[in-house]
């Protein structure tokens, strides 16, 4: 995001104007990308269009009730796998903001149409539901000064906002598009949700939008068109158990996943020190029941991430080939009793790929960021963007604005700095996207 916004005594197509051609002056960065010209005439004439301007003004103008309404949806909580509370409130927003039908779907993902002139194509717009805070916590919104704090304030509840202010903006400035729109509410995209909400409506049979445009993380520069891959395990070795003294000598489920980590760590550190950027992750362990207790199981939680498909294929057949060595290893060591076993159990799988930056919609997204003065940076990250991205469709996953930090953590902030270019960018990105059909008659 720029230092300085543009000025509020310009109008939108000023705003436009002056950003499209400072950007065109300005050396790109190693990581910005160049914005092909047909696709800057295409937001110079979108926002010389007096309806389109209304809406980017009326943008500016909903602040204040956007602000409120992220007071209002951070304080419904939303746990992983509970986010049915939240989505009740966003499908109620959706009617009285305009949308011509709301619906949930089977997997939990609150979904309001807006009907295109033409409807031939559907364009997908969201953010994610949930949270990645357990049931309980103190979801309160704290503010001090212009400065919000609450858990999962920025992630993903003002990415929420967003998607609601481009709807009511269109609706109050009778933008219409000549393709259908569905404003989205996505459950599962944090944590062991594993993407569950977009791959439900991406499955075969799903309403599988042609172009998914996505909106979480902040500021206005970083435009994800690549997906970093991950695949989770949940391991658990499990045997007899008994007293440590007592029953001395049988299988011993900690030893064997200690070893199993050791082994995984010697082959997965080499894997990792040249080519496509990949990690590894034992993030929990946990089982037993006491000090003097042989245990009867011991788990751990692992995280495995790749720029590469082949990358991360490599990683994980190395982990499982660790974990079986670990068992064997243990098992020929013990002295009485039943061998362990092990339960491999793949708990995450969130696929990877890439735009190519010539895409209409990764180019309209450099476009429509360059309108406010900034270059656009083609990103890699984890978002619900992944799932499109794998199959090849188009999509991006752009940010919610304003400033914050602390995302994850209970004492995650956000400030209403701006925020409002990062609605005005999102609508500008829908509308161009999904055609501009003209005002609605």
């Amino acid at each position: 995001m720029p230092s300085t916004s543009p000025s509020t005594c310009m109008s939108p197509f000023a705003i436009v104007l002056a950003g499209l051609t400072a950007f065109a002056s300005t050396p790109a960065s190693s990581s910005a990308q160049t914005v092909e010209p047909r696709y800057s005439e295409e937001v110079r004439a979108l926002t010389a269009n007096a309806a389109v301007s209304a809406a980017l003004e009326r943008a500016e103008e909903l602040d204040p009730w956007a602000l409120e309404l992220l007071i209002e949806l951070t304080e419904i909580p939303a746990p992983p796998f509970m986010e049915d509370e939240r989505g009740e409130r966003f499908a109620e927003l959706l009617t009285e903001l305009g949308a011509d039908s709301v619906w949930t779907d089977g997997e939990g993902n609150v979904i309001g149409l807006r009907r295109g002139s033409r409807g031939e194509r559907t364009i997908g717009f969201g953010g994610h539901l949930d949270t990645v805070f357990p049931e309980g916590t103190d979801v309160t919104v704290r503010q001090v000064g212009d400065t919000l704090f609450a858990p999962g304030v920025g992630d993903d509840t003002r990415g929420l906002v967003v998607v609601l202010s481009v709807l009511r903006a269109l609706e109050e400035a009778e933008v219409e598009t000549e393709d259908d729109v569905l404003f989205v509410g996505v459950v599962g995209e944090e944590g062991l949700g594993d993407l569950r909400g977009m791959k439900y409506l991406y499955r075969d049979d799903g309403l599988r939008p042609d172009v998914w445009i996505d909106v979480d993380g902040g500021g206005l520069s970083r435009i994800v068109s690549m997906g970093l891959g991950s695949v989770r395990y949940r391991v658990t070795f499990q045997g007899p158990g008994g007293h440590s003294w007592g029953a001395f000598g049988t299988a011993n489920p900690a030893h064997a996943m200690s070893r199993a980590v050791r082994y995984f760590q010697d082959v997965a550190d080499t894997l990792t020190r040249s080519g496509p950027r990949t990690s590894y992750n034992v993030g929990r362990i946990g089982g037993g029941t006491s000090v003097n207790s042989v245990p009867f199981e011991s788990w751990m939680e692992v995280d495995m991430r790749s720029e590469s498909p082949a990358s991360l294929a490599r990683i994980e057949e190395a982990f499982l080939a660790a974990m079986d060595r670990g068992l064997r290893e243990e098992n020929e060591l013990r002295r009485e009793g039943p061998a362990l076993t092990v339960d491999n159990d793949r708990i995450g799988d969130r696929p990877s790929g890439e735009m190519d930056p010539s895409t209409p919609v990764v180019q309209r997204a450099l476009a429509t960021t360059a309108a406010f003065g900034v270059q656009g940076e083609l990103a890699r990250s984890s978002t619900d963007s992944n799932v499109p991205i794998a199959l090849g469709v188009p999509a991006v996953t752009i940010g919610r604005g304003g400033v914050g930090s602390n995302g994850h953590a209970p004492n995650e902030y956000w400030i209403d700095r701006d925020a409002y270019l990062a609605v005005q960018r999102a609508l500008l990105l829908v509308v161009a996207e999904a055609g501009f059909a003209g005002p609605i008659s």
